[in-house]
């Protein structure tokens, strides 16, 4: 794979942040604007297991047991290349929910995005619940 451009880098950075958006607006049908169809979604330390697809995952944004509970503001930051395979790179960064009463959490998307003919789409997300102080 040639070397990530600065253009592939703002649309790694716009994709991963996209979601955040797509997500406070509640607007599920976008998903696919920055998840494959064919997504890797782990939410395990959510207690949702893995889900495969985009369908998976607007099943459950919409039908969630904790659909009210849903952050208000998903916010991401601190985005950062860390490799690249072939049409692949992989990327961490920094999420930060708010929810309606104030409180918030953090975590950390691991993800995979690909290179698509429509742009570049997340194929693989861990989410990694922050719940104390790093260890090791």
């Amino acid at each position: 794979m040639p070397d990530i451009t600065v253009a592939d880098r703002v649309a790694i950075h716009e994709t991963i942040a996209l979601h955040g958006h797509l997500a406070d607006d509640r607007a599920w049908d976008r998903l696919d604007e920055v998840f494959a169809d064919d997504v890797v979604f782990d939410l395990t330390d959510y207690g949702y297991g893995t889900l495969h697809g985009l369908r998976a995952m607007r099943d459950l944004a919409r039908g969630s047991r904790d659909a009210a509970n849903q952050p208000m503001g998903h916010h991401v930051t601190n985005i950062v290349i860390v490799g690249q395979d072939c049409e692949n790179v992989r990327v961490r960064s920094k999420a930060l929910a708010v929810a309606a009463d104030g409180t918030s959490a953090s975590a950390v998307y691991e993800d995979v995005l690909l290179r698509e003919p429509r742009g570049w789409r997340i194929g693989y997300r861990k989410v990694v619940a922050r719940r104390g102080p790093a260890v090791g």
